[in-house]
């Protein structure tokens, strides 16, 4: 076990429910890498307090998640093009006490709608208006997807998002999609036994797409894997968007190997 001391960096990450995969999955990296960082998991009830921590203490970097990717923007310095086109921060890098915003979310999304070769030409309906919701549009949209419809429980935000990208917005599942994207908290811990799209539309897709994390393998995961559908999880994209979170914050980029390795290891909490 790597010693910590004086000179340990500390990484943190702020969720409304925090989870294990950040902290095994960075200090997996760390200790094989031989780097001098720690990494831990945290909730706050005080955001901007807990923002003016990270400066105050130089803390490197901190993983944002649901709830704060847009709450936290106000507290921070500036945004790097990645959230500054979204309005959706999940990661900050702590420069000498000058806080920036970025979004790795939005890099891993768009890596895996090419690498699963999602054509531009589906029909896409992407279940929410969030921060992870804005970053999975901005992808569809830079990917040159046209028709997509956002699907949002609040509808303030539901025409925003949609009129920002040129998408329409409806109100409920009705119709076949190729593309399911559920961007929302609907199948996570503590209520897994939620499905987030109706078991019909699931039948009609192609693809099925699900940003949750805990479980990671929910409910609408496994329902698309037993109807044959392609599946990409909230696992996978979290593998992503942590590499990229940990080249920003330690300025090294980790071997594809080492970096299943660690995904493998954050996996079996």
């Amino acid at each position: 076990m790597q010693e910590i001391n004086k000179d340990t960096v500390l990484c943190i990450s702020l969720a409304g429910r925090p989870g294990n995969f950040g902290t095994r999955f960075h200090n997996f990296l760390y200790r094989d890498l031989g780097v001098n960082f720690l990494y831990k998991a945290f909730t706050t009830n005080d955001l901007e307090g807990a923002v003016q921590g990270i400066r105050a203490l130089g803390v490197r970097g901190c993983a944002i998640s649901m709830p704060f990717k847009e709450a936290v923007i106000p507290f921070l310095d500036e945004l790097n093009p990645t959230a500054k086109g979204i309005m959706a921060v999940n990661t900050i890098v702590n420069e000498k006490g000058r806080l920036t915003g970025y979004n790795t979310d939005y890099i891993a999304v768009r890596e895996l709608l090419i690498k699963n070769n999602v054509p531009n030409t589906a029909s896409v309906a992407v279940w929410g208006s969030g921060g992870m919701a804005k970053a999975i549009v901005c992808a569809l949209r830079e990917l040159g997807f046209k028709n997509c419809v956002i699907i949002a429980r609040n509808d303030v935000t539901g025409e925003a998002l949609a009129k920002l990208y040129g998408y329409k917005t409806q109100k409920n599942f009705v119709g076949a999609f190729d593309v399911l994207i559920n961007a929302t908290p609907v199948g996570m811990h503590p209520n897994p036994d939620e499905l987030s799209f109706p078991e019909e539309t699931v039948k009609k897709a192609v693809f099925v797409f699900d940003a949750v994390l805990n479980p990671m393998e929910t409910k609408l995961i496994k329902l698309g894997k037993s109807l044959n559908k392609k599946v990409i999880s909230g696992f996978t994209i979290t593998i992503i968007q942590a590499r990229e979170q940990f080249k920003l914050y330690t300025g090294i980029t980790p071997p594809d190997d080492m970096v299943e390795k660690a995904a493998e290891f954050a996996r079996n909490v």
